[in-house]
């Protein structure tokens, strides 16, 4: 078990300057281009395969890092340059995650290599839980899978919706209910391959901030996938299925609509499951953007003169950065918490993933609002990248688990109370 440090190796600091360097030299010249444009970065997604970051190896080293701050590391450097166009790079992670969380050996080995494609061909995956009538609230999921075992074949049908990537990934990976009494413990994950009839692009979405990233519903009209598809294989969730029923049927409550902590030994929700998983990564996200608002800042504030001095002189800019600077250094303290307690097997026994990720979304919100206030009337214009980097910033608070549902999945986890 790798002891907790707060100093990065040397085989860590090689890999966050070379992220670094990919993230000043080619991502930031193109976000604002791809900003504006509102499409999938193709060019740049092509690069980062070229030279290794967009790939199955590299991700795989990061989550496999001992310390738990590969990926962490990785995702702050990258939305650093800029959260649109990272997130282009890093989205089809989420549907890796969806695969390692939920699958078998089988079929991380043979799904997650198709997700990312090669240098050479370059490949996107989709997670697709969200529905138009079930965000937060997952138990109010309609797809529905239904097992054909004749054929040993799933037939779903539905519409997901706010999916990276959807419609335009190779594979999807898909989450729907396969059995509507269980609430969210009746959910599945299932892989739709590539090609796969009845699965179409619905609306994309076109965005207040992370626009370089493709958002879009996902149609699945009979869509059919055989057996093997089915993340964990039947017989697991059969069993998985069974233990629900009974703890339902001697509680005679029925199952809550939202899945407590898998710490507590409960019966997970592949959704959530997933979002467990990729939580501190995304509080990582936002520690990246903050501190590229931050340094923005505070260069302004350092060469920008008024009444015959630069404003950092004034208290009223130098407090509110050191504040900013405090903010981003706690944030990224919370995630590295969590990253280190999760790659460790330390349970989260008062949810500190939601409390990375709840905080640093906060923090990134606060952050590139007063960064853009820093800048006054220049901050409000697009010739300064703070404008794009506060749009991108809400996205934070919203995606994977509100803040508001972070709160609550605290709070539950500190009360042990069935809070609503």
């Amino acid at each position: 078990m790798a002891e907790f440090t707060l100093e990065l190796n040397d085989d860590q600091k090689q890999v966050r300057d070379w992220l670094h360097g990919f993230a000043e030299d080619v991502i930031r010249p193109a976000a604002a281009e791809w900003d504006e444009r509102e499409e999938t970065p193709w060019p740049v997604i092509q690069e980062a395969a070229k030279v290794g970051i967009y790939s199955l190896d590299f991700y795989a080293q990061q989550f496999f890092d001992p310390t738990g701050l590969g990926i962490p590391m990785a995702m702050e450097e990258l939305f650093w340059g800029d959260a649109g166009i990272a997130l282009s790079i890093v989205g089809t992670g989420l549907a890796a995650v969806g695969v390692l969380a939920n699958g078998t050996e089988e079929q991380i080995g043979t799904w997650i290599p198709q997700m990312y494609g090669d240098a050479d061909d370059v490949k996107v995956a989709a997670f697709c839980s969200s529905e138009p009538d079930a965000g937060s609230d997952v138990a109010s999921m309609r797809t529905r899978a239904v097992y054909d075992e004749a054929k040993d074949e799933w037939v779903l049908n539905g519409t997901k919706t706010w999916a990276t990537n959807g419609g335009i990934a190779n594979v999807h990976v898909v989450v729907a209910v396969v059995d509507p009494g269980l609430g969210s413990k009746g959910h599945a994950s299932f892989i739709v391959p590539p090609n796969t009839r009845g699965l179409s692009q619905g609306q994309k979405f076109k965005k207040h901030g992370i626009r370089a990233s493709h958002t879009a519903e996902v149609v699945l009209e009979d869509v059919r996938v055989p057996g093997s598809c089915l993340l964990g294989g039947k017989e697991k969730l059969d069993e998985r299925l069974a233990r629900a029923c009974e703890k339902a049927r001697q509680s005679g409550m029925g199952v809550p609509p939202l899945e407590r902590s898998r710490e507590r030994g409960e019966v997970k929700n592949a959704a959530m499951a997933t979002f467990e998983a990729s939580r501190p990564a995304v509080g990582a996200m936002a520690v990246g953007t903050a501190r590229a608002a931050y340094e923005v800042a505070l260069d302004y504030a350092k060469t920008r003169h008024q009444f015959g001095r630069p404003i950092i002189d004034n208290q009223g800019i130098a407090f509110q950065l050191a504040d900013m600077r405090t903010q981003i250094d706690a944030a990224r303290l919370l995630v590295w918490r969590a990253s280190w307690m999760a790659t460790t097997g330390k349970p989260f026994t008062s949810a500190e993933g939601s409390m990375s990720k709840l905080y640093a979304s906060e923090v990134a919100k606060t952050v590139t609002a007063q960064a853009v206030q820093i800048l006054g009337g220049n901050g409000f214009t697009r010739e300064y990248p703070v404008e794009r980097m506060h749009r991108d910033a809400a996205i934070y608070t919203i995606f994977e688990g509100t803040s508001e549902i972070q709160r609550l999945v605290i709070a539950r986890t500190l009360s042990g109370m069935p809070i609503r």
